[in-house]
């Protein structure tokens, strides 16, 4: 069709075919999560042979500029395959039957929002790992549960001991004062490992002022305890009780300190009305009256 001595029409096509799922575009060009085509066609042109290939290697070098620029990073945007949105992590979770038949689903969603707000805020270190205490349990029952947020799976699950000030078998009362003790409900940053009293053990950090914010200066951490046992709860019909601190079975007590110590995430929560109203973590809605909790609790 081209000859060098006579003029000719010219006229190019393009399909560009991408899955809208592993690329975002920075152009707008590529989005979404279906197929994205780009048509890209010359105007009908009368041009040389000579014309005719200088064309067509401004359209290829366009056509590459374009792809390169789509799979380019986008501030502020995370890739699915990357990052999972909270949605998705959810229902990943739910779907392993460990996760599902012992974490109350309410729990889990607000210890996952809090998790993810930790993060963003860079005050959640240890990623992936995230436990939770549901003190709406008794304490004869599994109540500590540590999960692998990336595999969605399970990593522990077993008893742990509530603050005598709390309550008997089960916990009703929480505080964050010196003293009471009561065990604290919240978010918490597990620290470094070290041997007290209690043998090995693990500093945490209360991350929501007023509601559990004293837990260093209370020197709450967890640790093993005898009276954390099924061998206790035969003879005295429940766990023992510590000074507020979420005190373990010795057997297994190294074992999760392992797992979730220098930076990982920790939600102990109870129904409480105070904590599940005024936690910043738990329900932004309602940060605006977090003040007033500290001055509630007791």
């Amino acid at each position: 069709m081209f000859k060098s001595d006579r003029v000719s029409v010219f006229r190019f096509s393009i399909l560009l075919c991408l899955a809208g799922d592993a690329i975002v575009s920075r152009t707008g060009i590529l989005s979404g999560s279906v197929s994205c085509v780009v048509y890209i066609q010359v105007p009908i042109v009368t041009v040389t042979q000579a014309e005719n290939q200088k064309r067509l290697l401004m359209i290829r070098s366009i056509v590459m500029l374009l792809f390169i620029v789509a799979l380019l990073p986008v501030p502020g945007h995370a890739y699915p395959f990357r990052k999972p949105s909270l949605r998705h992590q959810i229902t990943t979770l739910s779907q392993s039957p460990d996760i599902r038949n012992k974490i109350d689903p309410k729990v889990l969603n607000m210890a996952l929002v809090g998790y993810h707000s930790l993060k963003e805020q860079g005050k959640v270190s240890r990623d992936g790992i995230l436990t939770v205490i549901d003190f709406n349990k008794p304490s004869v029952d599994e109540r500590m549960f540590v999960i692998d947020l990336n595999r969605g799976r399970m990593l522990y699950s077993g008893l742990v001991a509530h603050g005598s000030g709390s309550g008997d078998n089960y916990a009703y009362s929480f505080s964050n004062t010196p003293g009471s003790h009561k065990s604290s409900l919240g978010f918490f940053t597990t620290g470094v490992t070290y041997d007290g009293k209690h043998g090995y053990s693990l500093r945490l950090q209360g991350l929501e002022p007023g509601i559990n914010d004293n837990a260093e200066s209370r020197s709450i951490v967890i640790h093993g305890a005898d009276y954390v046992s099924y061998d206790f709860i035969r003879q005295h019909g429940r766990l023992g009780r510590s000074q507020g601190c979420p005190a373990l079975s010795f057997d297994s007590s190294q074992h999760v300190i392992d797992l979730i110590k220098d930076g990982s995430c920790l939600f102990i929560y109870h129904r409480n009305t105070d904590y599940s109203s005024f936690s910043r973590l738990a329900n932004p809605d309602f940060a605006a009256a977090a003040r007033g909790f500290g001055r509630s609790a007791s």
